[in-house]
């Protein structure tokens, strides 16, 4: 980073090879102490009875607000240009998952 760049504020990131190809996860389980929030993302497949968690993540509670209200902001902008996102009613027996993990087979 230059010294022009550091002035602006700007941030330079690294991204190593074995983080680039990310993890797919389709289960998150936050939860908080009163310093700190706890972001684990799993993966849940049909016929599987154990969810395996592949990241986790901590925050400080003013990371986690900030990170909410950039997804906010991403999820409109997403919807905008793609339109809503729908997502199953689990009052209405939807499953809140891709698939009903309950009635999975081997």
């Amino acid at each position: 980073m230059n010294e022009n760049e550091k002035k602006q504020g700007k941030l330079e990131l690294e991204l190593p090879q074995e983080v680039a190809q990310g993890e797919y996860a389709n289960f998150a389980i936050i939860t908080h102490s009163s310093s700190d929030f706890v972001l684990d993302f799993a993966r849940v497949l049909p016929g599987v009875p154990k969810a395996q968690v592949k990241s986790r993540v901590l925050l400080a509670p003013e990371h986690a607000k900030r990170l909410l209200g950039a997804l906010q902001e991403n999820i409109m902008r997403y919807e905008r240009a793609f339109g809503p996102i729908r997502i199953p009613d689990a009052q209405g027996g939807g499953a809140i998952a891709p698939f009903d993990i309950n009635k999975g087979q081997a």
